[in-house]
């Protein structure tokens, strides 16, 4: 600030008001994030109005805790108290929101990643000053994280909703051919699709041996022959293989995301399809000054996705990539013909259906 600028009182007043609220909705994003991890929303979306020992002991957990963490609930708004009879209350408005009954509705869910973001927080700023980025190695909770928020996804749209994006995909399906999932993680994409279209043979590859002893785990559970997984790089593809490649919230994070879309399209067979999503946003920042998670995206870009991918001498492509490069991406890679779709309720994805 120059000598000769005049500080507004009023919006440094409203501004400061708005720090005060940051600051406590960021506690209560960690809180939330922790009743999610310990069920307590789930044990109390069931529950009458209780006390703190009520809750406690129905959800298995230590009272004090508990107490303290309602406290919070409480004083954010989230919970109801009763403060003549001691109980509180969880409205079943919020619960909507908050339990693992929402299924993709439950918000309380993505405030995990908080709670992760922050484990690695003096590792993201170190990286500021170096550049250097942050190594995969440094979120060992990352799998099952990212297991939980897109298995609801997956198991109420993928194959109603998602498949559908594609003309003719579903019948397809039916009829059996061969799918590659990239990016698999835990595999959970690739066991739904093989569970519903048992004459397909789909397969999942991932850099993640933990992810992939989960998704083998989970195809050997269910009984499904025609699953298939691998310990693999997604940007070196075996060409002509595939019917359909699919990738879900992945390219943006890979450290070579160029080489991986030319390597899909080269695994294409000739009529092959590929169904990508990813986020929906705009590469320009100011497209993105209304989006509901704007300040959201570029934060998990900085503490996972841009940060791991520059660990690996990687292009960085962030969360916030966007559609404009996403398209462009898609045509240098080889892709003539590219189609965006969305699904209803979906507002984080966007779907691009591909062939070359």
């Amino acid at each position: 600030m120059t000598a000769t600028t005049e500080m507004d009182t009023a919006k440094q007043e409203a501004f400061a008001g708005r720090m005060l609220q940051i600051v406590n909705d960021s506690c209560l994003g960690l809180m939330t994030g922790l009743g999610h991890d310990t069920h307590l929303f789930d044990t109390m979306a069931d529950m009458a109005p209780a006390t703190s020992e009520q809750i406690a002991r129905a959800a298995g957990l230590q009272e004090r805790y508990v107490r303290e963490w309602l406290g919070a609930m409480v004083t954010g708004g989230i919970v109801d108290y009763d403060a003549e009879r001691h109980t509180y209350a969880l409205p079943p408005e919020h619960a909507a929101s908050l339990t693992r009954a929402a299924g993709p509705g439950n918000l309380a869910r993505i405030a995990q990643d908080l709670s992760m973001m922050g484990e690695v927080e003096q590792q993201v700023a170190e990286a500021f000053k170096t550049g250097a980025g942050v190594p995969y190695e440094a979120y060992p909770r990352f799998q099952s994280v990212q297991a939980e928020e897109s298995g609801e996804v997956f198991d109420l749209a993928l194959v109603d909703a998602i498949i559908p994006l594609a003309p003719g995909l579903t019948e397809r399906l039916r009829a059996g051919i061969d799918v590659l999932d990239i990016g698999c993680g835990q595999g959970h994409a690739v066991n739904v699709l093989a569970k519903a279209f048992p004459a397909s043979r789909v397969h999942g590859i991932d850099r993640s041996e933990e992810g992939i002893a989960a998704a083998r785990a989970e195809a050997a559970e269910w009984g499904l022959p025609n699953a298939e997984f691998h310990v693999g790089d997604s940007a070196d593809l075996p060409t002509d293989s595939y019917d359909l490649i699919t990738a879900f919230d992945v390219i943006h994070d890979l450290a070579r995301p160029t080489r991986t879309l030319a390597a899909v399209a080269g695994a294409l067979r000739e009529d092959g399809v590929f169904l990508m999503g990813d986020i929906a946003a705009s590469s320009r920042v100011e497209e993105n000054i209304d989006h509901p998670l704007g300040p959201g995206l570029y934060t998990f870009s900085v503490f996972y996705c841009m940060s791991v991918s520059l660990s690996e001498g990687g292009e960085a492509l962030g969360t916030v990539w966007g559609e404009q490069t996403a398209l462009k991406m898609l045509a240098d890679a080889g892709f003539s013909q590219v189609e965006t779709q969305r699904v209803e309720g979906d507002i984080l994805n966007v779907y691009y259906v591909a062939r070359r």
